[in-house]
């Protein structure tokens, strides 16, 4: 792992602490129960994209929080130049995380192959 590596994993090391104090401290209490599970940045740490966890949401709750979080998007990238007295922060971009959905998916038909080969078998 080159020196470069070792930054953007630590960047995103201290963001994904920081990110959910800043929802803490904000006043509405839905941004309080979210669970940041990763944060990604892009190699010049320009953008980052902070990851949710999504399993107790709804279709249409995940768009009102993706809409509250894009609002709050500002005062979380303040939070975190106050908090580590950086120069400049990545630019957040909120998604829930839909890749463990995939993953159990692809398990469940993996699953399922082996279940119809060995009845085929029989």
């Amino acid at each position: 792992m080159t020196e470069a590596q070792i930054k953007l994993k630590r960047t995103e090391s201290v963001l994904l602490e920081l990110i959910p104090q800043a929802l803490g401290s904000m006043n509405d209490k839905r941004l309080h129960e979210l669970n940041v599970v990763e944060v990604v940045c892009s190699r010049g740490k320009s953008d980052a994209k902070v990851y949710i966890n999504p399993y107790e949401y709804t279709e249409q709750e995940k768009r009102d929080y993706l809409k509250l979080l894009r609002n709050a998007r500002p005062i979380v990238e303040t939070y975190c130049l106050k908090d580590q007295g950086w120069y400049r922060c990545p630019k957040f971009t909120f998604e829930f995380d839909e890749q463990l959905k995939k993953s159990q998916n692809l398990e469940e038909l993996f699953k399922r192959i082996a279940k119809d080969t060995k009845e085929e078998e029989s």
